[in-house]
């Protein structure tokens, strides 16, 4: 059986598999989410969100970003492609791959709070909601995956599954009391119940710099493109590759694991999500900060957080060892 690893130096030692929270479950019935039971959480999935309709202001901001992307193409220059570059791993390679997802909801490591909070809100720039937000839903997707009540199982539709679960029920971005059940940890931090509700200053302010930086350099047509390019363009290609996690390594890949899902592992995705799309390693040991198990199976988001372990920033780092003498599931 892989082996979960503990890193409190950066030393490592190696101590017994655990069970892994938010797994799939054979029967949805009785299952709970962070000790929340199915029947008093919040419904998710396409049965329980298509008929409360469509969700407007989540259906008009991403057609303005997405018709902000397309404008923003016809004004590429290797000036704007840095910036757009550079943001984009802010994102979400340390935002939402090493904070949102294997920091905040599987606690895969720790960092000071204070670094917490900073890469917090580097997640925020990526259009995503904030951090009860996020986690709760990813949780739930690990409690329920690719069972009825699932946020965005391909067993419902792969454009469901890719970007149609958001378009519809009501919006949940700001709804710290109703997700919070799940995600105690996050709201005993006033910080954090603050930035769920306010989640897009930080992206508006970046916009506002990335506008004003490029008038200050280049006049307000170079201010209007930097926005297009740094601003639309970067946040929508960072939408779509982390919507291919939910979408593409649940229907193309390998299965390493035989989990209670369709997780798959992704070449394609991991190179464009810095190692997310190792997906089926994840659902297998989700405490894991390491997705990619094997050397060639390459995870710049653990390469990040190995980094913060030198530099003595990260701490009680867990990581899977892949045991091909016995590849089962961690808790299996």
């Amino acid at each position: 059986m892989a082996s979960v690893v503990t890193n409190p130096s950066p030393d490592i030692t190696v101590v017994g598999a655990t069970k892994p929270p938010y797994a799939a479950p054979e029967s949805s019935a009785s299952v709970t989410a962070h000790g929340v039971p199915a029947r008093d959480g919040v419904h998710m999935g396409r049965a329980a969100t298509r008929g409360a309709g469509l969700n407007w202001t989540t259906t008009v901001a991403m057609v303005i970003f997405h018709i902000g992307a397309i404008a923003g193409l016809f004004f590429l220059d290797w000036q704007r492609i840095l910036v757009a570059v550079v943001l984009y791993v802010v994102a979400i390679n340390v935002g939402i791959g090493m904070c949102y997802h294997r920091l905040l909801t599987h606690r895969g490591y720790q960092v000071p709070k204070w670094l917490e909070y900073v890469m917090t809100i580097c997640a925020t720039l990526a259009l995503e909601g904030g951090p009860i937000f996020w986690v709760a839903t990813h949780r739930v997707h690990h409690q329920l995956s690719d069972h009825e009540g699932d946020p965005h199982t391909p067993r419902e539709g792969g454009w469901w599954a890719h970007a149609g679960w958001i378009f519809f029920g009501a919006a949940m971005a700001s709804e710290t009391s109703a997700l919070g059940r799940y995600v105690p940890d996050l709201t005993r931090h006033r910080f954090y119940v603050w930035l769920s509700k306010y989640h897009w200053i930080p992206l508006a302010v970046s916009g506002a710099l990335l506008f004003a930086g490029g008038w200050y350099f280049g006049g307000l047509k170079n201010g209007i493109a930097m926005l297009l390019v740094g601003g639309f363009l970067r946040v929508t290609l960072g939408l779509h590759t982390t919507w291919l996690t939910n979408s593409v390594t649940h229907m193309w890949g390998s299965r390493r694991f035989k989990t209670r899902d369709d997780s798959r592992n992704n070449l394609w995705v991991a190179l464009l999500t810095g190692g997310e799309g190792w997906h089926n390693n994840h659902h297998a040991h989700p405490v894991s900060a390491r997705h990619g198990l094997k050397w060639y199976e390459i995870d710049p988001n653990f390469w990040g957080i190995w980094i913060l372990a030198r530099l003595g920033l990260a701490r009680k780092v867990r990581v899977a060892q892949y045991d091909p003498a016995d590849p089962k599931p961690a808790g299996v």
